[in-house]
């Protein structure tokens, strides 16, 4: 079982190349993310991640925006390599947008002032374990995805363009979609060098 699940870890890599056939319906995607949100752990229980699975229109809007807020910023000479991009996004079949609500995160910060500096800190790696449960339970289902960030950039126009609460802060945004091309060969460190034991 150790093994299978380790396995599990192994097959999940950042998949570009991203297709709309993908083995599950929306709705079987939806509950498996939420059953994701459901467990995920948080410091102190306090379940501050927050998500925003989106397909169809809402996911090619999406995509509209990044792309229309980096033609602002993006020298235009590198304009098309960026449209290529974010197009291979777009091809996918839906996205999951990552947000940690900060009233929450604030309310926390006021029952225990002890640990209010490291509250921000405990959100980040909650939100960062709720990707990396997402992300594997897609793979461990044939679908591949890969974890973007265009926030700030595109902030106040999600908010905005989906009605959600001023309190969600947007970490990142997760194409999925079918695995066209395979992820490529990847290199590791050793693992002493990464690794200490004592004992």
């Amino acid at each position: 079982m150790v093994k299978d699940l380790i396995k599990i870890y192994q097959d999940r890599r950042s998949i570009y190349d991203l297709g709309t056939d993908i083995p599950l319906s929306s709705e079987e995607i939806v509950s498996l993310i939420c059953d994701c949100v459901k467990h995920a752990p948080s410091a102190f229980n306090s379940q501050s991640g927050r998500v925003v699975i989106l397909f169809s229109a809402a996911h090619h809007k999406l995509w509209n925006i990044v792309l229309s807020n980096l033609q602002k910023v993006t020298p235009a000479d590198k304009f098309a390599a960026t449209t290529k991009k974010i197009a291979s996004f777009a091809a996918a079949a839906g996205t999951i947008l990552f947000f940690e609500d900060e009233d929450t995160i604030g309310s926390l910060q006021k029952q225990y002032p002890l640990y209010k500096d490291a509250f921000p800190l405990f959100s980040a790696q909650s939100s960062g374990m709720l990707q990396y449960m997402i992300w594997t339970a897609l793979s461990s289902e044939g679908i591949g995805a890969s974890l973007q960030h265009y926030n700030p950039l595109i902030d106040e126009d999600v908010t905005k363009e989906w009605h959600l609460p001023q309190s969600w802060k947007l970490y990142s945004q997760m194409p999925f979609g079918k695995i066209k091309s395979a992820a490529g060969d990847k290199e590791f460190m050793s693992i002493s060098e990464r690794v200490k034991v004592f004992g």
